[in-house]
């Protein structure tokens, strides 16, 4: 099956084959993708990385086929660079890269060239922030499903990692779980420190949290209930 790989900044993935369906997610520029349906102009596509399904416009849509195995490289912090017909492109954190090279400034995704910005270097694609210091550069952004490489929704990643037992044994990037009142996990968070915790409810915020959830102060009470806590990276 042939493999196809983004090089929009971003293409909204949908539920279903409308612009009325609601947008599950984003396929980035750099993610890799297969094709397994087809309705008029639209695709149904899975995401290589975590299998994750959806529809896209295919007038939304410019991408090439991925017959490079390079390694991708996800860029953590923002990339202004250009195509070969000189369009520019700004590339968000969490855009993926491939051949980064860093003397001639350039990089490729699929079988397309782009040139990067004179400062292009290895701190694009590396860093030495902590998970929490990662998420931190994230508050007040609105709240939109997508994350790292770990399954997509908060449910599956309960199930992934080690378990911690109690909230006081929690460090900086251990991820915090929420269930509703029939019981499902539905939410997710991260430890920060000092019985903060980071996540996206309306727009990224941090609020505190003990051993039965999170507290938001603007309302006086509870607002997440908590179910369990995962170090998925040790």
């Amino acid at each position: 099956m042939e493999k196809f790989i983004c090089e929009n900044v971003f293409v909204p993935l949908r539920s279903g084959p409308t612009h009325r369906s609601e947008m599950l997610s984003q396929i980035l520029f750099g993610e890799k993708y297969i094709i397994i349906d087809q309705s008029g102009k639209w695709l149904k596509i899975e995401s290589l990385f975590d299998s994750f399904t959806g529809w896209i416009d295919m007038n939304h849509l410019q991408y090439s086929e991925s017959t490079n195995e390079a390694k991708g490289h996800v860029l953590v912090k923002p990339l202004l660079c250009y195509k070969k017909d000189k369009t520019k492109l700004v590339l968000e954190t969490g855009c993926e890269i491939y051949n980064p090279d860093f003397k001639h400034h350039t990089f490729t995704a699929g079988d397309s060239i782009f040139t990067s910005a004179p400062d292009f270097d290895e701190s694009y694609i590396s860093t030495s922030d902590s998970l929490a210091d990662s998420a931190m550069k994230f508050i007040n952004s609105p709240y939109i499903w997508g994350g790292i490489t770990i399954p997509r929704n908060s449910w599956q990643q309960a199930e992934v990692g080690e378990t911690i037992s109690f909230i006081d044994e929690s460090k900086p990037g251990d991820l915090v779980f929420f269930d509703n009142e029939k019981g499902n996990i539905s939410h997710v968070g991260m430890m920060i420190s000092g019985g903060l915790i980071i996540h996206a409810s309306g727009r990224v915020r941090i609020d505190t949290i003990d051993h039965q959830g999170i507290f938001k102060q603007e309302i006086g009470r509870y607002s997440h209930h908590l179910r369990t806590i995962r170090r998925i990276i040790a």
